[in-house]
């Protein structure tokens, strides 16, 4: 047995007879030490219900309940995993709520009335459109109302950069402009891929993602992703020729933001794109 009565997750594994599947973009972490370390990151889930998506056979789901979890809400999408996770809830009664389903067809925030965390091992396949979909869907009647704690989710080590990405850095696109704009997110730690079965062909890396109280900048958030898309879209282009798409004088617009119209998407801050954004409702206005 190992730390919390529970057997192995490789006799878990086999005893079920499992395997991953890369339709789902799985890929397991069987060593408690390392989930138990990423369920210390999240900060105090003691106090609060933890959401995890894709959990598979447990292995995170163990060691958040290990390390204190109030209750854990686990959204898996493939059948095959769920008598292994009735095993863990049956050994921590009261503390594991399972749920079959696809995460990108549910609401977070419908799950529960308390406050809660989400943390996960995000299959791969989905995990860029889960996380925007998280931050645009807190916004309510045009405000900013982020009813999650923090995100602990894990990438693979290309997406992580993105998402923690300032202006100016190579990695800088339109998901860390998204998320510098509502969030604070850093890079905690990365993860070999030889901790992982089967290994992936790619070094993960653990972020933290802390929401803001207010966004960065005022800005209306459908102009804003209207702005970044047409900036990015087209990252190569000057902003005076990206920005033609959404804009009827670029030249001007990009004059009163106080931009140089040859810069590029990846060299304007979050606070300028915001500026932007509010010129080009002004503008319609």
């Amino acid at each position: 047995m190992s730390e919390d009565g529970l057997p192995p997750l490789r006799d878990v594994i086999a005893h079920h007879q499992l395997r991953a599947d890369k339709r789902f973009g799985q890929n397991f972490i069987l060593d408690l030490n390392l989930t138990r370390r990423i369920a210390r990151t999240a900060g105090d889930i003691a106090n609060c219900d933890v959401i995890e998506i894709g959990p598979g056979p447990g292995g995170l789901t163990r060691g958040l309940l290990m390390e204190g979890a109030r209750k854990v809400i686990a959204i898996e999408a493939d059948r095959r995993f769920l008598p292994a996770l009735e095993e863990i809830a049956a050994h921590y009664p009261g503390r594991v709520e399972i749920i079959q389903g696809d995460a990108l067809k549910i609401d977070p925030a419908s799950l529960t009335d308390a406050p809660y965390r989400i943390v996960s091992n995000l299959p791969y396949n989905v995990a860029t459109p889960l996380i925007i979909d998280w931050l645009q869907s807190a916004w309510q009647d045009g405000c900013w109302q982020p009813k999650f704690l923090s995100l602990t989710l894990m990438f693979q080590k290309e997406v992580a950069q993105r998402l923690v990405a300032k202006h100016k850095q190579r990695a800088y696109g339109r998901l860390g402009v998204l998320a510098g704009w509502l969030t604070y997110a850093d890079l905690v730690f990365e993860v070999d891929r030889q901790a992982f079965v089967p290994p992936p062909k790619v070094t993960s890396a653990i972020v933290q993602v802390t929401p803001r109280a207010q966004p960065l900048a005022e800005a209306n958030p459908k102009t804003f992703e209207k702005l970044t898309a047409a900036a990015f879209g087209q990252r190569r282009k000057m902003l005076r020729a990206s920005l033609k798409q959404i804009c009827l004088d670029p030249h001007d617009l990009l004059a009163r933001a106080g931009i140089d119209e040859t810069a590029r998407a990846e060299e304007i801050s979050v606070e300028a794109f915001c500026t932007l954004a509010r010129l080009l409702d002004e503008a319609v206005s």
